[in-house]
């Protein structure tokens, strides 16, 4: 396979993970990241990541507006409910395996 359909493939698979999470607005940040180590903000900081090293500006809100599908603001008042304490305490216990966006933590 060539990079070109490999990386046209890869981005087919990236808007396909990003529009179940649209409309998946029960599954919350805190919890995707407790399990899987990202989410959504991470996706959206991949994204920056991305188009800075392409010399790209993309601002942080933008990516995010594309990951959430609505401005980020938007979204925590409709879906994001406060991080319980549990949560909080996991958040911290799984740091050590949470994602590493260089330059963008």
């Amino acid at each position: 396979m060539d990079d070109k359909t490999l990386n046209e493939i890869q981005a087919d698979a990236f808007r396909g993970l990003v529009k179940h999470l649209q409309t998946r607005t029960d599954a919350q940040n805190i919890d995707i990241m407790n399990l899987a180590g990202f989410c959504r903000n991470c996706l959206s900081k991949w994204l920056v990541a991305g188009a800075e090293a392409r010399d790209v500006e993309l601002s942080l809100e933008d990516a995010r507006e594309m990951v959430y599908g609505m401005p980020y603001d938007e979204y925590k008042e409709k879906h994001q409910a406060p991080a319980s304490e549990e949560q909080k305490a996991k958040f911290k216990e799984t740091m050590p395996i949470h994602a590493d966006i260089s330059g963008h933590n």
